[in-house]
């Protein structure tokens, strides 16, 4: 009982979990916006796009150990997840399946690219296949939730300072990962454009 009640005022139950993907999805709207503008010009802004690309990484996996989190609980019969019920069978069945996956493969070729220093040929295309299929996936994923967000903002639950700290340092780990393979990515600036970073020769 007592670790019970422990338990609930460090992660605040099922709401706080809702409360931690909810932090985390607003940190990756503002993130995905920006690497979304990169696209509308990906070559001389290779660079911004592969620092953000991973930047997002610790970001994403946050996201996805919390809504893991929220089914794993679920289908153990978790009483507040159980209460909550599951997400539609639709978003279960379909979405979720193909988001995941694409998300997988899209910054897996992402980081393959970067290590690789390519900028064209096969994993490039399946880089750009894969944001296709995400973007879909991920734009009914939250067009799914959508309405639920002003609900789920106004649930009480205890272990703020704690969700603010685990995406915080989500942050500050995508932050490092992106400044350690800055180098690389600079590199692919300049086989690309001709310029070293964002400086002409």
């Amino acid at each position: 009982m007592i670790a019970s009640r422990l338990k609930r005022l460090f992660v605040g139950g099922s709401a706080g979990n809702e409360h931690l993907t909810l932090a985390v999805a607003a940190l990756l709207v503002v993130l995905l916006a920006v690497e979304g503008a990169t696209i509308l010009d990906v070559r001389p802004l290779l660079t911004v796009h592969a620092f953000v690309g991973m930047l997002l990484i610790p970001v994403v996996a946050l996201k996805a150990a919390s809504t893991g989190w929220r089914l794993l609980s679920y289908y153990r019969g978790g009483e507040e997840y159980v209460r909550r019920g599951p997400p539609h069978i639709a978003l279960r069945a379909l979405v979720a399946p193909v988001l995941m996956l694409s998300t997988v493969v899209l910054f897996g070729t992402g980081v393959a690219l970067l290590a690789l220093g390519q900028t064209e040929g096969t994993i490039v295309g399946l880089h750009k296949a894969s944001f296709i299929v995400w973007f879909g996936a991920a734009g009914l994923h939250v067009l799914a939730h959508a309405l639920r967000l002003p609900g789920l903002w106004r649930l009480r639950a205890p272990g703020a300072a704690l969700r603010v700290a685990l995406v915080g340092a989500s942050l500050a780990a995508g932050v490092v990962l992106a400044t350690v393979t800055l180098p690389a990515a600079d590199q692919l600036q300049d086989h690309t454009t001709g310029h070293i970073g964002f400086d002409e020769r």
